[in-house]
């Protein structure tokens, strides 16, 4: 009964984990829909002067996101995109750049 108990809080664990974790699948889907405009995928569009955010550290891009979206990091632009994304949606978006290279 004892190792019933374990075993059901280890895949209750491991369900909740499965559930945070970020899904750069859906970050992918969100970046080509929003993001990649202005930022490309792997490099910046052709006429825009913005930074390409491949390859970039996941805790800088998750932080830089939120900043945007509580507009504690001013830009218009990105204030205004930024400010519809949820948490999972940073988290997914952010997963998927850090995964380019």
């Amino acid at each position: 009964m004892k190792s019933l108990a374990i075993s059901s809080a280890f895949l209750l664990g491991l369900m909740a984990t499965t559930a945070d974790a970020a899904s750069p699948y859906a970050g992918q889907s969100r970046a080509a829909a929003v993001c990649a405009q202005c930022h490309g995928i792997k490099t910046p569009s052709a006429d825009a002067p913005f930074p390409s955010l491949a390859g970039r550290d996941v805790a800088y891009l998750k932080l830089a996101l939120s900043q945007y979206r509580d507009k504690t990091r001013k830009s218009e632009i990105m204030n205004a995109i930024a400010g519809s994304l949820t948490d999972a949606d940073i988290s997914n978006v952010a997963a998927y750049y850090a995964g380019l290279h």
